[in-house]
């Protein structure tokens, strides 16, 4: 990715930036744009009505509700998000994560249920926004990649088996997610092929669209086709369930009205949504960048995804999130700004207005189907492959992800997810070891010890380096590491020069344990000098913990031979 750090790229990144506080994708927008638009919109919409539709009966919400959230999503982002193709709204990935937590505190699908939701998303919205405010966009880079993997395969696994009653006409199962499959299996018997074949038949009709070409609505004509069936064969006779009436109204603007008790209960459950709405959102915007010559702005995009689940929050919806696969069709129909996601809330505002009966004949099967599709497309089989081959030992890290989401309730089972990649990041940290460093024959250049590439030594020196921010995770490794190098040499050494271009960080209890180290070497004759500090930060840790004026000539060097020429032939008392 290039950047221009030129005044007047700076200039633009800055108007790009700051110069239009609402409506940012229209910057600069040309009349020839809007053709583009309208196809992409038309094309975006085909797919979304569906989506919408499955993922709030995945909630345990009324099929309008998942028209809020889209509607919501789509006017909030176009209004204070930054990147042109990304569309928000109902989302697979976090609705089975509320809707788990939800379901503790109230009945699925009650008033009281509804109510919390509302609440939840007014929480997720002021996260998100206050995220973007303070610029958190690091927040998105707590959960590594085998983690994230293990948590969309874990949610795909939850999907299957919450979509297996709709596809076959069984009654919904209570208890744990083990115990609902249980429950399935032995009803098996009493499946209804009808509800059963619709579900697969819809599932396959996708599957072949996207297979053909993505732009292809097949999820849409699958729902057609089925409520067609449904009509002309008569399978609501036969056991066939369908949507029914779908409340005709427009969303309107309220508070949720709860006690203050069942807010404080809601805050953990969003916390958890908030982190993964911004994992999602940061991997979408900077996958469909608009601009390959701009750095994508993040925390822009968490007060445009933020500001949606505040809206969704007030029209009785429930959290929106980003949304990779519809954001991909926008981007690949040729869209060239929100237009394209406002011109398919259009339509869908027209649906929820003038035609909910359009949708009453629409079998749950079909939106089971719709969903079945979508837990196996967020599978990612070859991830997980590649993990496998290339690093058995994080593979660990997926299957412990999502077996503790499908076996707990699911927003422990992602707290669990999260605390395992926080502690396999301070465990890959703890691993930090001090490694000697040997001079490249015929060069100035030190690198560390390999039994493949040749080095030479330079008599009374040793050179040695640590590659990680050094901070009380391992900072005693490097004391004792440091200590034994010096013990180990054959002679003692006159000076010791820590390569430190991996030192990016240094903090209280590090430092005092590097100023022990060093008054141990002056203590033993040797000197002690500092080489290649390059980060700013540790270079400031260094002055302001009083390390300096420990050194050898009071002072950093900025290679590893400038030190040895000034300070090697040193003995220090």
């Amino acid at each position: 990715m290039m950047i221009d750090t030129s005044s007047s790229g700076a200039s633009r990144h800055a108007t790009a930036h700051h110069g239009w506080p609402l409506l940012r994708s229209l910057q600069g927008y040309r009349p020839s744009f809007l053709t583009h638009d309208l196809v992409a919109g038309f094309t975006l919409v085909a797919i979304a009505i569906p989506e919408q539709l499955a993922t709030s009966r995945l909630g345990g919400f009324s099929p309008q509700i998942g028209f809020f959230a889209f509607l919501a999503g789509s006017l909030a982002f176009a209004l204070f998000g930054s990147n042109r193709f990304l569309s928000s709204g109902a989302d697979s990935t976090i609705t089975p994560i509320f809707a788990g937590g939800l379901a503790l505190l109230a009945i699925s699908g009650s008033p009281d249920y509804a109510a919390l939701a509302g609440a939840l998303a007014l929480m997720v919205g002021v996260v998100l926004v206050l995220g973007g405010i303070f610029r958190l966009g690091w927040v998105a880079d707590l959960l590594s990649i085998p983690v994230t993997v293990g948590f969309l395969a874990g949610i795909s696994i939850h999907i299957l088996i919450s979509q297996m009653p709709a596809i076959l006409g069984l009654r919904e199962p209570g208890g744990a997610m083990l115990e609902r499959l249980a429950t399935l299996v032995a009803q098996l018997p009493q499946a209804n092929l009808f509800s059963l074949g619709i579900g697969l038949g819809v599932l396959a009709l996708i599957a072949l669209s996207e297979r053909t070409d993505a732009r292809i609505p097949g999820a849409l004509i699958g729902l057609v086709a089925a409520a067609a069936a449904t009509v002309f064969l008569g399978l609501e006779s036969r056991g066939v369930a369908v949507l029914g009436e779908i409340p005709v109204a427009l969303p309107s603007l309220a508070i949720p009205d709860i006690a203050v008790s069942r807010w404080l209960q809601l805050v953990p459950l969003a916390l958890i949504v908030s982190i993964i709405v911004m994992v999602q959102t940061a991997a979408t915007t900077r996958s469909f960048s608009p601009d390959p010559n701009q750095p994508p702005d993040v925390d822009r995009d968490f007060i445009g995804v933020g500001a949606g689940s505040l809206i969704a929050g007030m029209v009785g919806g429930f959290p929106v999130n980003s949304s990779p696969p519809r954001t991909a069709i926008v981007s690949e129909t040729g869209g060239k700004s929100q237009l394209a996601i406002l011109v398919a809330a259009a339509i869908v505002l027209a649906l929820l207005a003038f035609g909910g009966n359009l949708l009453r004949h629409v079998p749950q099967a079909a939106l089971g189907g719709v969903l079945l599709f979508v837990a196996m497309r967020i599978i990612r089989a070859g991830q997980i492959v590649a993990i496998y081959r290339q690093s058995r030992g994080e593979l660990l890290l997926v299957l412990a992800t999502a077996v503790a989401i499908i076996v707990l309730p699911i927003e422990q089972g992602v707290a669990i997810g999260i605390t395992l990649s926080l502690l396999h990041g301070i465990w890959s940290t703890t691993r930090a070891r001090v490694t000697l460093y040997e001079r490249v024959p015929g060069t100035s250049i030190w690198w560390p010890c390999n039994p493949h590439i040749p080095g030479e030594t330079q008599p009374g020196v040793v050179v040695a380096g640590f590659q990680a921010p050094l901070s009380f995770l391992n900072a005693y490794h490097f004391r004792n590491d440091m200590a034994a190098l010096a013990q180990a040499s054959t002679h003692p050494p006159r000076l010791i020069v820590l390569e430190s271009t991996g030192i990016v960080e240094i903090d209280f209890t590090a430092a005092q344990l590097l100023s022990d180290t060093i008054s141990a070497c002056r203590a033993s004759g040797a000197g002690f000098a500092i080489a290649r500090l390059e980060s700013e930060r540790a270079q400031r840790a260094v002055e302001r913990f009083g390390i300096l004026p420990l050194l050898a000539k009071g002072q950093l060097f900025q290679s590893v031979e400038e030190a040895i020429k000034v300070c090697g032939g040193e003995t220090t008392s």
